[in-house]
C-alpha cells in the first residue's frame, strides 16, 4: 500500500490513511500491534475499515529485534504466570494517551469519534487505555487479549466509563492468551456501564476472516450513530 503524505506529527513512528475525502465528520481509529511486530503489521488491515476512519497505526517505542518491537517486556513462567515490565507498560499507555489527544487536535477529530484497537499485546493496551484515561476515547476495540491486573489500581472511575463502546473478540483455540483470558475481561468489564460487544471465533492466535467482518461492522456501526459531545 502506498503510504500517502502524512498530515501527523506524532512522537511515535506511524502509518496513516486518511478517511474518505467526502466524509463530513470522519472518526480517528488508532491500531497498536502486537509483541515483536510493527506498524506495518495492522495497517494492512487499513483498506477494510470504514471509510469514516481515518487510520493510523502506530509503533510501540520498545525495541525487541530488527523490525520488531512491543509496548512493554513480560516473562511467563514455567507454571504459566505472566509478569510484565510495569514501568514500561506505564510509559507506553501514557505516550498512547498523550498521542491520541494530539492527534484528535492535529486532525480536528473530537474524543467522541476516536476509537482505539489492538491486537494481543496491542489489544492489552488499548482495554487498558479505555479503562484508565476514558476521556480519550470512545470506544476500544480488543482483538486476542486480555485484562492487565496492574492496571486495575489506575481503572477511571465508573461514571467516567458510562457510556463507552467496547469490543471484544478471541480464538477459541488461542494457545498463546487463552480464551479465558477474553472471558475474565468480559466478566470484569460486565460490572461497568460499557457497551460491550464481541464473541468468539474458530481459530489461534490470528484475526480470522469472520472476526475481521465483525469488527469491521461493529466500526461502522459506530460511526453510524450520532456521536457524544467531544
Amino acid at each position: 500500500m502506498t503510504q500517502p503524505t502524512t498530515r501527523l506529527h506524532l512522537p511515535l513512528k506511524f502509518l496513516e490513511r486518511p478517511a474518505r475525502d467526502d466524509v463530513r465528520e470522519p472518526w480517528l481509529l488508532v491500531l497498536l500491534h502486537g509483541v515483536g511486530s510493527n506498524e506495518g503489521d495492522l495497517f494492512g488491515l487499513a483498506p477494510m475499515m470504514p471509510p469514516q476512519f481515518h487510520v493510523v497505526s502506530l509503533r510501540a517505542p520498545n525495541v525487541l529485534a530488527p523490525d520488531a518491537y512491543a509496548w512493554f517486556q513480560f516473562h511467563v513462567a514455567a507454571d504459566g504466570r505472566r509478569t510484565i515490565d510495569k514501568v514500561q507498560e506505564r510509559e507506553s499507555r501514557f505516550v498512547v494517551g498523550e498521542l491520541v489527544a494530539t492527534a484528535c487536535e492535529q486532525l480536528g477529530i473530537p474524543p467522541g469519534r476516536t476509537v482505539v484497537g489492538g491486537f494481543s499485546q496491542g489489544g492489552i493496551m488499548s482495554l487498558s487505555l479505555l479503562l484508565t484515561q476514558p476521556a480519550r476515547l470512545r470506544a476500544a476495540m480488543v482483538w486476542h487479549s486480555r485484562l492487565l491486573p496492574e492496571v486495575q489500581p489506575d481503572l477511571a472511575p465508573a461514571e467516567a466509563i458510562a457510556g463507552k463502546a467496547l469490543w471484544i473478540s478471541h480464538g477459541t483455540a488461542d494457545n498463546v492468551i487463552p480464551p479465558a483470558a477474553a472471558q475474565h475481561a468480559r466478566e470484569f468489564v460486565a460490572t461497568l456501564p460499557v457497551a460491550l460487544s464481541g464473541a468468539d471465533f474458530p481459530g489461534g492466535h490470528e484475526i480470522r476472516p469472520a472476526e475481521l467482518e465483525q469488527s469491521v461492522a461493529w466500526l461502522a456501526g459506530l460511526a453510524a450513530q450520532e456521536g457524544p459531545p467531544a
